[in-house]
């Protein structure tokens, strides 16, 4: 079984940083990319930064220059640094991660999510 867990949410004022974590544990033999997402209520969940195991990145357009993810491959780790942030980022913010796992009947590869942590950006 694989678990992800993020950190990092909190209340920040406008213009200010944080950086959201996320640790995946259990069984894990390969992860072979991240992605983060936000959610605010009563809008549909969106991509925010993705991050493959090479390294590749991409971010959405209104947080480009501003948001910037990244790894550790040895702490199976992911991370979201935030910048210059706005009151429109607030939101929930997911970790998502493709994840080969070890299981009884041989690797598994799935995808799966952490339960989000709340990012507030107000003065």
């Amino acid at each position: 079984q694989v678990q992800l867990v993020e950190s990092g949410g909190g209340l920040v004022q406008p213009g200010g940083s944080l950086r959201l974590s996320c640790a995946a544990s259990g069984s894990v033999k390969t992860i072979y990319g991240w992605a983060w997402f936000r959610q605010v209520p009563g809008k549909q969940r969106e991509l925010v930064a993705a991050i493959t195991d090479f390294g590749d990145t991409s971010v959405k357009d209104s947080v480009k220059g501003r948001f910037a993810p990244s790894r550790d491959r040895a702490k199976n780790t992911a991370y979201l640094q935030m910048n210059s942030l706005k009151p429109e980022d607030t939101a929930v913010y997911y970790c998502n991660a493709d994840i080969e796992s070890r299981a009884d009947t041989g690797p598994v590869r799935n995808d799966y999510w952490g339960r989000g942590t709340l990012v507030t950006v107000s003065s």
